[in-house]
Parts: structure tokens; sequence; C-alpha cells
């Protein structure tokens, strides 16, 4: 059985990391340069960058910033925010990200996951995907959640995979921050349905969230902030209890 993941997630707006609920209600957590280089020593297996308002403003995602996170870490790391192009992605990784996470211009441009796939190969294509469910159906939101589609989330994921993305990186937006635990039946059907990596967001409060979302939400991975950011869990802590679980992980 392939190791479970731990990744630490840095939301940046204006510089600095960020976290609010349900994606609104933010509030300052840190720098993200030490808060990446603490996670490389603490035990997180990879980390993702996101650029929270590169979307809604339409600009790039901030390179320079990436290239100083990078320059701390040892760990797989993954950035988003504003890609549009093969252009975006190639300034990215010359900067230090090893993998790149696309949302909105995926969606608007479905064609862009198989043209960025075959130039960089779908290891390094992640597409993350915001969702929240709306009259009983998981409906896919675009620009930092603000803007709600008549798509839905399975729908688009097995598209998504069709169209050769490694990974996705599912977000519930009615569990972001909540602390309340992960979606997991959404994560299961998504885990059962497709067969690239499912990354589970949104809602991460205690140790067992994490052990339900592998156990019951067969996610690949975990991903969560707050927790992590403000020191609520140790990823040393955590990764000890999913191990004495029988989770497989790495320590």
């Amino acid at each position: 059985m392939l190791t479970k993941r731990i990744i630490p997630c840095l939301d940046i707006k204006d510089g600095r990391t960020v976290k609010g609920v349900n994606f609104v209600n933010l509030r300052d957590a840190g720098d993200p340069v030490e808060l990446a280089a603490a996670y490389a020593i603490k035990g997180a297996d990879e980390l993702v960058f996101l650029d929270i308002s590169a979307t809604e403003e339409k600009r790039k995602t901030l390179a320079d910033l990436v290239y100083r996170v990078a320059e701390k870490i040892n760990i797989p790391f993954t950035v988003g925010g504003g890609i549009r192009s093969s252009e975006d992605v190639d300034i990215l990784l010359k900067n230090g990200a090893d993998k790149i996470s696309i949302n909105s211009s995926a969606v608007k441009n479905p064609g862009l996951i198989n043209e960025l796939v075959a130039k960089f190969g779908s290891q390094c294509i992640v597409v993350a995907i915001d969702a929240k469910q709306i009259e009983g159906r998981w409906k896919v939101h675009l620009v930092g959640g603000k803007v709600p589609t008549e798509l839905d989330l399975f729908d688009w994921a097995k598209e998504v995979e069709e169209r050769g993305a490694g990974e996705i990186l599912f977000t519930s937006m009615d569990h972001d921050g909540t602390k309340n635990g992960f979606a997991n039946a959404a994560l299961k059907k998504l885990s059962r349905m497709l067969k690239i990596p499912i990354i589970a967001s949104g809602g991460a409060g205690e140790i067992y969230h994490f052990t339900e979302t592998f156990q019951l939400g067969e996610a690949d991975a975990a991903l969560a902030a707050s927790v992590f950011h403000f020191e609520e869990i140790e990823i040393n802590d955590l990764k000890r209890s999913l191990k004495q679980q029988g989770i497989p992980v790495r320590v």
C-alpha cells in the first residue's frame, strides 16, 4: 500500500499566509518562507502554495516568493493561483515548483490540462477543485470559491482524469476551516471512481479527522492549514498516531 501523505497548505494573499473559514474571514497566519522551512523540518511530505487572490486580481502567481520558499525546503512543492498558460508554468518550475495546480483556468479552458500534460508530464499537473453542496449536489466553484458554476464535481473530476491530470486536490467549501472533519463521503466516491490520487482538503481539526479521511474517505493525501500554522496539531504527533492505527505514513 502506498504511504499516505500529510500536506500543509500555504494560502497566500499580499505576500502573507492567511486562513479563513468557508473561504472568507481571512486572518494572518505568518510568513510563508518561515512556515515552509519549519514544515520541511517537522516532517511534512509535501507543501502546497496557493496564491488565492491571483485569479480574482487577474495577475500572475508570485514567482519571487515561490523562489524564496523553494530555497528553504527539500520536499515536493506544488504551486497554484493565476496560472493560465504553459509560459506561467515554465516560470514557476524554473523558480522551484515541482508541481503546479490549476483550478479556474482549467474549467474555463479544459484543453489547458491536455496542453500542460503534453508539455510537462501528468506527474507535474494537479487540478484543484473547490466545490460545495447546493440542493444536494456538489457544484464546482471558481475564483477562490466566489463564482458558482453548474458543473458537477464528479463529472468534472472524471474529465480531469481523462485529460491526463496526475492528481486532484478536492476542497469541500462546506468543510473548509470548520475543523469538523473532511467531506469523506464525497472523497470516497471520488477515490473509487478515479485511478489518480485524491488529496483531501477542508475540515481538519483533530488528529482523528485525518484517520477518518484515510480510512473512510479513502484519500491518498490530506491537506490542512490552520491546525498546522497555529500549532494545534504537530505533524510528527499526527504521523505517530496514524502509524499506530495501521495507516502507512513516512516517519
